[in-house]
């Protein structure tokens, strides 16, 4: 069928708007016209080459929608349905089985192998010249994704579909290393490093926990007041105040939890600089391929836990569906973090994101 999707043709090269044909689903695969879907700081690394995807291809993993079609064996959706696509995965592996789909043996392939698991890109030009699709499991930058059944979360009755999409990546990542990963004590002092929207879907995630006190630290004073609003108990501007001896002094000695949502590499070493002997500080931004960082050997060795985490871990139906239940008991706004644009204007938006005036775009499809 024919689509309008948004194809990157090379490295650093401009998202251009162009008309693709994509396949029909397949068994166990899903068909979903996508009503919006949002802008994240990953497809900005898949466009640079800081993560691998072959080009040209059409990115977006923030996709919701409703199915348009389905495939054979596919009985749990119907045409109609509304859905946001989570994470994909393979469904097989031990991590899989396991309850863990964020760390898929195949994880590479999944997210960002550029066709579907069993070979083959699903779009191609009019020409018949192939362009890489599903990326993480969907291309949602298009008019409709072509995802399998497994990734699907169903969207609740009375729930803004438009809005949703972000629940697939930025808003369940941020939200996920909370519930999933940190799970803090009562009492619990947590740091969060980065107010986008990955930073403050953890303050809104922190709030709804028995942690007492959240610090959001960011350099723009916009958006932390905006984490104020969501939820943190104190705030540090790094432009003003150097982050660590700042928390030191706000916690009266290291915190119990820093989360670490920038992927710049400096920064990673101040947040587990904020954290003491058995504190946890959970490695969640995404830095440039290749990127390492140091620490302290001792003060690491006394018990700091280090932990990288993918997609807020967990699956995605469980996470995805709490954090729509928490927004519709009015428990986590994450609608004041979103703006929108048509999908015309998608240059605009990812502008206006990397400059850091709109914290989380989101493209309505026409």
């Amino acid at each position: 069928m024919e689509i309008i999707a948004a194809v990157v043709q090379e490295l650093d090269g401009p998202f251009e708007l162009m008309k693709l044909e994509l396949d029909e689903p397949g068994p166990g695969e899903v068909l979903v016209r996508i009503a919006a879907t949002g802008i994240c700081h990953t497809d900005g690394l898949a466009r640079h080459g800081d993560l691998p995807f072959p080009l040209p291809g059409v990115l977006g993993h923030e996709g919701a929608g409703t199915v348009a079609a389905v495939g054979s064996g596919v009985t749990e959706f119907s045409e109609g349905d509304p859905v946001v696509i989570g994470w994909p995965s393979c469904g097989v592996c031990r991590n899989c089985r396991a309850g863990e789909p964020r760390y898929c043996s195949r994880l590479g392939e999944v997210l960002a192998g550029g066709c579907r698991l069993d070979g083959g890109s699903a779009l191609t030009r009019p020409d018949g010249s192939s362009v890489s699709s599903h990326f993480f499991g969907q291309s949602s930058f298009a008019t409709f994704s072509l995802t399998t059944a497994t990734a699907l979360v169903p969207v609740s009755a009375g729930l803004p579909l438009e809005l949703m999409g972000p629940l697939a990546c930025g808003i369940s990542t941020g939200a996920g290393a909370v519930f999933n990963t940190a799970r803090p004590h009562a009492g619990a002092q947590l740091v969060v490093f980065g107010a986008g929207t990955v930073g403050l879907a953890a303050v809104m995630a922190a709030r709804n926990s028995p942690a007492t006190r959240i610090i959001a630290v960011d350099q723009h004073e916009s958006r932390l007041q905006l984490a104020r609003e969501l939820g943190a108990t104190d705030t540090v501007n790094v432009t003003e105040d150097d982050p660590v001896r700042a928390i030191l002094d706000i916690c009266g000695g290291p915190a119990d939890f820093a989360l670490e949502c920038t992927g710049v590499i400096s920064v990673v070493r101040q947040a587990a600089d904020t954290v003491g002997m058995l504190g946890t500080c959970i490695l969640i931004g995404g830095a440039p391929a290749g990127a390492e960082f140091c620490l302290d050997h001792i003060s690491t060795l006394w018990g700091k836990r280090i932990i990288g985490v993918l997609g807020g871990s967990g699956r995605s139906q469980e996470l995805i569906t709490s954090i729509m239940d928490l927004y519709a008991q009015g428990r986590f706004p994450f609608d004041r973090l979103g703006e929108y644009f048509d999908f015309a204007d998608i240059r605009t938006a990812l502008d206006k994101s990397y400059s850091g005036e709109v914290i989380k775009p989101i493209l309505r499809m026409p």
